[in-house]
């Protein structure tokens, strides 16, 4: 070639084909981060969902084991929140202690909204943020309510959820 240099065609690709693959490749993985932040935040609310519901259940045995607390459960009756009477086994008291019914149910109360407290984020630091109301019967033969609402804050929302159930308990049938 006489002088003349030939140029090859480059082979491969160029910086611009390169820089353009980059940019694609990163709003993939973008979108994947995206997702996957997305799906630990609602697996970690659905977790406190079910705790939640463990917890209403929890108190509701507790209830149902103790029908003649009535409005021992109530947690607005105790202006600082309920104490623990040490009714039930525990480290302090390996035995447990003989309790009325209200004791164990300020007892119940008690140990609940400390179990409620280690296990949910609440939306409030009173005494009762996680409460149970007394309601009543209206009528002889009405069963008595009791309100339980549990307000929590999920993750990613500024306003609380609350749950709210109400547990029912059957007046004893009277013999005749």
């Amino acid at each position: 070639m006489r002088g003349v240099m030939v140029m090859r065609r480059a082979r491969g690709a160029t910086l611009v084909e390169v820089l353009v693959a980059l940019v694609i490749v990163s709003v993939g993985m973008l979108g994947v981060a995206t997702l996957t932040v997305q799906a630990l935040r609602i697996g970690h609310n659905a977790l406190l969902h079910t705790q939640v519901a463990t917890l209403v259940s929890d108190i509701a045995d507790r209830i149902r084991a103790n029908p003649a607390a009535g409005e021992a459960y109530h947690c607005a009756r105790y202006p600082g929140g309920p104490s623990e009477r040490n009714c039930a086994p525990s480290a302090a008291s390996p035995l447990g202690s003989n309790c009325t019914a209200a004791e164990l149910a300020e007892d119940d109360l008690a140990r609940w909204l400390a179990l409620v407290r280690r296990s949910l984020p609440l939306a409030s630091s009173e005494p009762c943020a996680a409460d149970v109301a007394y309601v009543p019967p209206a009528l002889a033969g009405d069963p008595a309510r009791y309100r339980v609402s549990v307000p929590w804050v999920q993750r990613g929302d500024s306003a609380a959820s609350t749950y709210v159930a109400d547990v029912l308990l059957m007046a004893p049938a009277t013999s005749q």
